[in-house]
């Protein structure tokens, strides 16, 4: 295993091993690994996503590259929980993980959007059992208390939807919640294929979002009195 510095701006991402790598995205952030993480591993991400939409039957190249915009949010989603779990047991092992929690992420899209077909519109997407098994079982009473937490980002979310509209907003939504929700830097956004804005244009992205939403907020209408306090930190 190679010892890495996280506080060595100058560290040599691209020669890490798949596990010390996953390890440097969780652990330090730094824009430059999460990077080499995109570089390394977006076609095969994107790859597996394609490969499992179309069993769907699905022919959109649109919602092909949302679904890839999507599987990077979840990857990062809890502080990078679906990668803080993983082990390394040999060189390749973290390769065979990122093809099986990816198809999963896509199935479980496909299987929530059947599900709300049938359902007038309320889904309850279940979780796949290979996911399941692979998070440690004492997540579960950090989950419960981060219950309040989920309910305010639903709520921030239904509110981005009001106040963000145009062609592009499905595209600004994902960056707004890649750099809030997921933390990933402006640079490391703005590295993904699909985003297919700058640097500049991410922080701009999210700069306009913000403002939005933080006027919506202020206006007293948008969330309950706590729920505003709370989301002072966005």
């Amino acid at each position: 295993m190679r010892i890495y510095n996280p506080a060595n701006p100058g560290m040599d991402y691209v020669a890490l091993s798949a596990g010390d790598l996953v390890r440097a995205c969780t652990q330090t952030g730094d824009a430059a690994a999460w990077e080499e993480f995109i570089r390394r591993f977006h076609r095969l991400i994107a790859s597996v996503v394609l490969r499992v939409a179309r069993r769907w039957g699905e022919s959109s190249r649109q919602v092909i590259d949302d679904l890839v915009q999507d599987t990077y949010l979840k990857l990062c989603a809890d502080e990078c929980r679906l990668l803080r779990v993983f082990k390394a047991r040999n060189p390749e092992a973290f390769y065979a993980y990122l093809k099986v929690v990816t198809a999963n992420l896509v199935h479980d899209h496909y299987k929530g959007t059947h599900s709300a077909k049938r359902g007038a519109g309320v889904a309850e997407v279940p979780v796949d059992p290979n996911l399941a098994s692979a998070v440690d079982p004492h997540d579960a009473e950090a989950a419960a208390k981060g219950g309040e937490r989920q309910i305010l980002l639903r709520e921030m979310d239904d509110l981005l939807r009001k106040v963000a509209q145009g062609p592009n907003f499905k595209r600004d939504r994902r960056v707004f919640w890649l750099y809030y929700r997921a933390g990933l830097t402006a640079s490391s956004i703005a590295a993904l294929p699909t985003i297919e804005l700058s640097t500049k244009g991410v922080e701009s992205t999210i700069s306009r979002l913000t403002r939005l939403l933080r006027e919506e907020v202020a206006k007293g209408q948008g969330l309950p009195a706590q729920r505003q306090r709370e989301s002072e930190g966005i």
